[in-house]
Formats: C-alpha cells, sequence, structure tokens
C-alpha cells in the first residue's frame, strides 16, 4: 500500500511539474516494483496516465523510447517500456517501436496465457491501431487469457473484436477446419461453435445451430465435422513454452477450441442419426479424458460434451456407445453423465439399467456364432470373431483364402471397405466392454429368466461369442457351451430352463472346480477372464482373530496412479493422494446388491526427496494397509493423505458405526474384494517392477522389492503355478522347464534360470544372481498355445521369458547379453 501510494503521488507530483522525462522513468521504477502486473490500486497510477492530455503523453511515449534505447535498460526494463507505451500511446497516431512490439507479441504467441495485470493486450491495441492484423498466434494467446476466470474488461473487450481467424491455430484439427472453412456458411458454423462457453445448449443456441444446419445441409456439415474429429489430440503443430513446474500444456487442448469442440459436438447432436457421428463422438469422449502428467484428464467439459450429444441422439448406435462407454470410462463427472443418459433411456423405455445394458449391444451385422460375409464384386470378406478380437479375412471368387486385402476391393469397393474396417474396430471396442460387464456380474447377483438370457446372451451374436466360453448355471445345474449346445459335466445336452445365473466358484467342492477345467480344456474353450480358473479367498485364521479386518495386502508399495486406475476400472472409487495437508477416503467398493460397502485403506508414500511425488504434487506410491467392510449407508472413513488413523466423519450427531465382522460377509463378496485387492498388489506393487533391483530411490524399497519379487505367492500366482503345471508338458521347450516351489526353472544352454510366478523377477545361476528383462508388449511373439483363459499379462511375460531364456545362445539384445 506504501508502495503504491508513493507512485500515485510521485506520478502527480511529475504531472504538476510537466515533466514527461521524469515521469517516464517513475513510471518505470513503479513496473520494476510491481513486476509489471498493474492490477488493483496499481490501476490508479495509470489511470492518471490515461487522463493525460494527448501533447503530453506524446511527450512521455518520447521519453519511453528514450528510456529503451539507454544504455542502462535490461531487456525486463524494455518490456516494461513497450507495455507502458502501448498504454500512454492509445489514440495518438505515432507509431513507435513498432518492430520491437511485433517481436514482443511474437515471444506473448508462444505463452498459453497472458496475466491481465500486465496489460500486455495495450500492446495488440497499438498494432491493432497501426492498422496491422494480429498474427493467427498472437490472436489466439489473447483469446485464452481473455477466458481465464480473473481475466479483465480490456481484455475481453479485445478478444471479442479478434474474429480472424475462426478458430485458434496451432492444434491440427482447428488448422485443418481452417484451411476447410473457405465459405461463409463452414466459418458461420464454426464461429457459432466457439460460443459453446456453457455445459449444455440453449434453445436459443439451438436454434441458429439448425439455422446454419439447413443452409448448408445436414450431410455437408457431417462430411465437414467428422474429419476435424478424427485429428483431435494429434501433438500440437505450435507448440507453447512450458512452465518448469506446471504441466505439460502442449498436451491439453486449447481451453479456446476446447469450446469450438463442445459446440461441434452440439452440432453433431441435431443431425441425422449416423453410425459414423456415434464413432466419432465415443472416439472424441476417450480420447479427452486420456490422462497427461500433472494435468489429469485432456478435458472433461469436451468429453461431457460428447456423451450428452450421444444422449440426445436417437437409435441403437448411440445407446449402444453410452453403454460401451459406461464400462470404460473411470472419470467420475462424465461417468456420472453416462449412467444419468442410460437412466433415462431405461425409464423411457420402461426397463430396468441392467436390462438396458444388455438391449444395447449391437449385432453389427453379425450372425449367431459372430461370423459375417460380404460380397465385393467377385471377393468374398470374412467377419468373424476370434477370442477377444474381430478378424477379417479375404475369399477370391474359387473360395481360395487371399492375405492382405484384394486390388480390386480396394479400387472398387473403397467405400465398403472403409466401414468393414471401422465395423472391425467398433466390435473389438464392443468386446472389451462387454467382457468387462460381464467380469462385474458375479457381484451383481443377478439372475435371467432362460428364455431372455439365451436371447440377450447366448444366442446374441456379438455377446454370445463371450457367453458361450463361460459357465452358467441353470436351474443349479452347471452347464457349459460345446458343439452346439448347452451341456453338464457329463455332456449331456440342456436345452430349457427356469433361472439362469454367472457360475462362480465358490461354495463348489475343489474336486468340481477340476473337473470343469478339465471339461474346458477338453473342449478347447479359452474363456474370455478367469472363470473356471478364478482364484477363491476363503477366510483365513488370521482374519478371523482380527475379527473385523484382513492385513492379507497390508504392507505394500503400490504405484499410485497404477493403482488408482485399476480401481476405477474394477468399479472402486479413490481419490489421489497428494503431498498436502488434507484427508481422503479409503478405495471405495460399493455393493449396492450386498447393502456393502469394501474399504481399502491405503496411504501417500511420504519420502524426504521431491523425486517421491509428481510436479503437480500427488505421490508416486502408496503404501497398504487393512481391508474392511461396512453397511452401506455408514459414515465415511477418512486420514490424512500423508497417512495417520483412519477415523469416521460423524455429522448431524450421527453414531459410529463399527465395521462388520468378516465372518458375516458373504464368501463370494469377501472373495471378490479380496480379488480386486490382490489384482491391485500384483499390478501396481513396485516388486514386480525388474528395474527396481537397487530399491528404488535412495534404496529404501530394497527389501521389500526383493521379499516380493522372490517371496510365497500369492492366490492369483498359485493359479498360475497350478496352470503352468499342466501347461508345461505341452511345450516345444518342456525338457527344459520345471516348476519348483515359486519358481518354473528354465535350463538354457549358458545358465539355468529361475522365473518367480508371482512378479516374473528372474535368477540365474551361479548364486542366484538378478537378471533384469524389460518385457516389452510384442503381438508377434511366440504364443505357448492352447490357454484357458485371457487376461493374464503376467503369465504371458512368465512364458515370453521362459522361451527366450531356454534358447539363451540366441540372444541378441546387448542389455541382456551383458547380465549373460
Amino acid at each position: 500500500m506504501a508502495q503504491i501510494q508513493k507512485y500515485k503521488e510521485l506520478v502527480a507530483q511529475r504531472i504538476a511539474e510537466g515533466d514527461p522525462g521524469a515521469l517516464a522513468v517513475d513510471l518505470l521504477k513503479a513496473a520494476a516494483v510491481n513486476d509489471g502486473h498493474w492490477y488493483g490500486r496499481w490501476a490508479h497510477v495509470l489511470d492518471r496516465v490515461r487522463e493525460l492530455p494527448a501533447d503530453t503523453r506524446k511527450l512521455v511515449a518520447d521519453a519511453l523510447v528514450d528510456q529503451y534505447h539507454s544504455e542502462q535498460a535490461g531487456p525486463i526494463a524494455r518490456d516494461h517500456a513497450l507495455t507502458l507505451l502501448g498504454i500512454v500511446s492509445r489514440g495518438l497516431s505515432h507509431d513507435l517501436l513498432a518492430a520491437e512490439r511485433l517481436k514482443k507479441l511474437d515471444e506473448l504467441s508462444r505463452q498459453q496465457s497472458i496475466w491481465w495485470g500486465s496489460q500486455c493486450e495495450d500492446l495488440a491495441e497499438a498494432e491493432l491501431a497501426a492498422g496491422r492484423p494480429l498474427a493467427p498466434a498472437v490472436v489466439a494467446v489473447f483469446r485464452r487469457a481473455a477466458l481465464e476466470a480473473y481475466g479483465s474488461k480490456s481484455m475481453t473487450e479485445l478478444a471479442a473484436r479478434l474474429t480472424t481467424p475462426v478458430l485458434n491455430v496451432g492444434e491440427e484439427w482447428a488448422d485443418q477446419a481452417i484451411r476447410d472453412a473457405t465459405d461463409p456458411g463452414l466459418r458461420a458454423l464454426l464461429a457459432h461453435a466457439a460460443t459453446a462457453t456453457a455445459a449444455k445448449p440453449t434453445a436459443k443456441w439451438d436454434k441458429r445451430a439448425a439455422a446454419l444446419i439447413d443452409a448448408l445441409g445436414a450431410e455437408r456439415v457431417r462430411e465437414a465435422v467428422l474429419p476435424w474429429l478424427a485429428l483431435v489430440g494429434r501433438p500440437r503443430t505450435l507448440e507453447l513454452e512450458r512452465h518448469t513446474y506446471g504441466p505439460d500444456v502442449n498436451n491439453a487442448y486449447d481451453p479456446y477450441n476446447a469450446n469450438a469442440l463442445r459446440g461441434l459436438t452440439w452440432f453433431l447432436a441435431l443431425l441425422p442419426a449416423h453410425a459414423d457421428t456415434t464413432r466419432a463422438l465415443g472416439a472424441l469422449v476417450e480420447i479427452s479424458l486420456r490422462k497427461v502428467a500433472g494435468l489429469g484428464p485432456r478435458n472433461p467439459k469436451v468429453a461431457n460434451a460428447a456423451v450428452n450429444a450421444l444422449a440426445r441422439i436417437d437409435g441403437e448406435a448411440a445407446l449402444a456407445e453410452l453403454a460401451r462407454l459406461a464400462t470404460r470410462v473411470t472419470f467420475k463427472g462424465t461417468l456420472k453423465l453416462l449412467n444419468t443418459g442410460l437412466d433415462a433411456r431405461a425409464e423411457a423405455m420402461g426397463l430396468s439399467r441392467e436390462e438396458i445394458e444388455e438391449l444395447a449391444v449391437p449385432a453389427y451385422g453379425l450372425t449367431e456364432g459372430g461370423r459375417a460375409q460380404y460380397r465385393l464384386g467377385e471377393v468374398t470378406a470374412l467377419l468373424e470373431v476370434q477370442g477377444p478380437k474381430a478378424v477379417l479375412s479375404w475369399r477370391n471368387a474359387n473360395g481360395k483364402a487371399v492375405k492382405g486385402v484384394p486390388a480390386a476391393v480396394r479400387r472398387d469397393h473403397a467405400d465398403e471397405l472403409k466401414e468393414l474396417k471401422a465395423t472391425v474396430k467398433d466390435i473389438d471396442k464392443m468386446l472389451a466392454a462387454q467382457s468387462e460387464r460381464l467380469d462385474r456380474q458375479f457381484l451383481a447377483r443377478r439372475t435371467w429368466p432362460y428364455a431372455a438370457w439365451r436371447e440377450r446372451y447366448l444366442d446374441h451374436p456379438l455377446v454370445g461369442t463371450l457367453a458361450r466360453r463361460l459357465l452358467w448355471t441353470v436351474d443349479g445345474t452347471t452347464v457349459g457351451y460345446a458343439d452346439g449346445e448347452l451341456r453338464t459335466l457329463a455332456d449331456v445336452p440342456v436345452t430349457d430352463g427356469g433361472r439362469v445365473e454367472l457360475w462362480h466358484p465358490v461354495g463348489h467342492e475343489p474336486a468340481g472346480i477340476v473337473a470343469w477345467r478339465d471339461w474346458l480344456e477338453r473342449h478347447a474353450i479359452t474363456q474370455p477372464f478367469k472363470q473356471a480358473h478364478r482364484e477363491v479367498y476363503l477366510l483365513t485364521d488370521a482374519e478371523r482373530a482380527t475379527d473385523t479386518y484382513s492385513n492379507r495386502f497390508a504392507a505394500h508399495v503400490l504405484r499410485q496412479h497404477q493403482f488408482h486406475s485399476l480401481a476405477a476400472i474394477r468399479g472402486w472409487r479413490n481419490k489421489l493422494r497428494l503431498a498436502v495437508d488434507d484427508e481422503a477416503p479409503p478405495a471405495v467398493r460399493e455393493l449396492p446388491s450386498w447393502g456393502l460397502r469394501a474399504e481399502y485403506w491405503i496411504a501417500g508414500d511420504s519420502g524426504e526427496n521431491y523425486e517421491d511425488i509428481t510436479e503437480s504434487g500427488s505421490f508416486l506410491r502408496l503404501r497398504t494397509d487393512q481391508v474392511r467392510f461396512y453397511p452401506l449407508d455408514a459414515p465415511e472413513n477418512s486420514a490424512h493423505c500423508c497417512g495417520g488413523e483412519y477415523r469416521m466423519w460423524l455429522r448431524d450427531g450421527t453414531d459410529p458405526v463399527d465395521p462388520l465382522p468378516l465372518t458375516d460377509i458373504p464368501p463370494l463378496v469377501l472373495s471378490e474384494v479380496l480379488r480386486d485387492v490382490d489384482l491391485f498388489v500384483g499390478v501396481a506393487s513396485v516388486g514386480n517392477d525388474p528395474t527396481w533391483q537397487d530399491g528404488g530411490p535412495g534404496g529404501r524399497f530394497r527389501e521389500y522389492w526383493t521379499s516380493y519379487g522372490f517371496g510365497d505367492l500369492g492366490a492369483s500366482a498359485q493359479t498360475r503355478r497350478s496352470l503352468l503345471e499342466r501347461l508345461i508338458p505341452r511345450l516345444a521347450i518342456a525338457d527344459r522347464c520345471t516348476v519348483e516351489g515359486r519358481f518354473l526353472q528354465v535350463k538354457g544352454d549358458r545358465h539355468t534360470y529361475r522365473i518367480h510366478l508371482g512378479s516374473g523377477n528372474i535368477l540365474r545361476t551361479p548364486n542366484d544372481q538378478y537378471l533384469c528383462i524389460v518385457p516389452k508388449s510384442n503381438p508377434a511373439a511366440p504364443q505357448a498355445g492352447y490357454l484357458p483363459y485371457e487376461g493374464d499379462r503376467m503369465l504371458a511375460v512368465i512364458l515370453s521369458k521362459a522361451m527366450m531364456l531356454a534358447d539363451d545362445t540366441k540372444i541378441t539384445d546387448p542389455t541382456i547379453l551383458s547380465q549373460l
């Protein structure tokens, strides 16, 4: 306050003295004091200068030019002089320091935004006053700055006058849209799209959009917009400067263009339903929710707009996309919108939410069994679901299989080929979504009338390819599908029934479970996820002793962001732990069908170095504690993000609620919840990272890494061990492999190796030296032949390592060879 008052008085004194040179010097001194931020009461200092007569301001401007060129002026002082010159020169005809101003504006154009207190808009105003348009990148930065919540009136007014180009340059999709919008109709469409600053369109917005669509034609609008959306998320064409401790703005959406993207989704919602529109909106949701380091999801507002657009589109395709996204999206706000959209559709159709999800799955032109044939000239295209993927193959006029797409199809049936390839991608996405949905049905307590189940599951052209590889219970009898029929364990056909449930191994005798595993193997059925081989987590004596909590998965160190993503995929609600003085609830899975809430207690791992947290302040790792169960409506527990005791938040005089004894938890619920937690530990633990043999930062995880990486096997690893004992004798390397305790032992020509069946870590002779092999994702890697289920990445890693090490004289990787 004292500094501001001092310079207000100095300015008044210089004005009274009629000394423009001294006034220029004092203004530069004031800029040095406030770092060029003329906000709050500092703005009153400039107000006095703006009120000076034009001839006096001209003299002050000349003095600022002199100061700019003085030998004592450094780069910061010159920047201040340029800004002050723009302020005092407003309305004057003189174009002073034009080249220098252009250079400064060019520097500003590489910023994400400009703080309104810097008065940089006066530089742009001076350039416009000189009759020169601003460069597109300069326009972009002032538009972004005007969108800031604390933007000034002058910044907002300037941005409103900057109408060219219609979008901000620097993003590939926007650059292409600008190039394509060569006529007034498309430019008007983009300009209207950029006004989409609210969560949903108003009736007035829709009315204007509908008029623009009528003028252009619905088909032309779709043909213009969809290629633009296909480019969203690609690397920026003009990189912005990144701050040292902030997120990478080059991976985020330009906020001005993000509004335009929202508007474009609203336009698409007004067009007649079309499969390409549905695909584009679904892809936009997923791209917009892709995580960016230090930022989180790229742009949830755009994702939400695309979901709202899908919810406004009638037809099977849009409903199917909503249902698919609901199984894949983990961002809380967008998932809520998806659930709202699906619930609204279910209510409108008089169905339950579960039924709407089942009925929303398209057939994609497939016939029963997941097959379809298309005749393209003399060529036949065969589309067939094979396991988790759709495969497109070709046959010539003679019915002979040919590799690749025939030239005649590329030449004469380009549109049909494009649609076929799009359908393959759609099927792949939907198969993954439906597999995940089915895997969650174990805790849904869902049963079906036999006829409805056959229609929606067993005989459905797409879902049937999954359902026919699972086990079901028909009126209490376990059945599987083989040789065109539902069959019992004795292969007796089952052709009718009353109620159907998804089979779970809990409650079944081990001998019966093994018998069904043999049945699946005999019929060469690979299940879409673990069912017959599903781990069962029964109550232990230690858990009976602790009574209300399980320590089975306590004292682990997990990679926080990987755990967070896995938890969301499995239906758990979690909050990232930040290295701040704040509290957070545990990871929670709500089980409304059972009236229960499961909790996994976690805390941020607070190391002593900044390398233990991200640039945005979140912990890189978590430490784990108890698993507990509470009634669904019990008050929420919370604990400090950095660790400490969990306590229950009690409001309005509510009484605390005790955790439930584990003996009261239904065995299926206990098993499925602990299986989820085992998955979190098995995937996210730092103990299965082969590069952490030194124990991570400061070596403080060495003991944990060793105990986990080579310790006792958990339930999932024990399942893997049992499977390998059956699988190894069939492999080409069977004579070199044996399962011994916790390890798969592989005899190579150079050494003998032991691969841990839990972590995949390797020890080699002599002296059990650690061998670091970082697995790579390689679809072309050798396959092990028949496997009874899909989805166990660690099993694939172990088998690929075994095949490599059994033939270790052919290893060429220098990193591995240096360790041999």
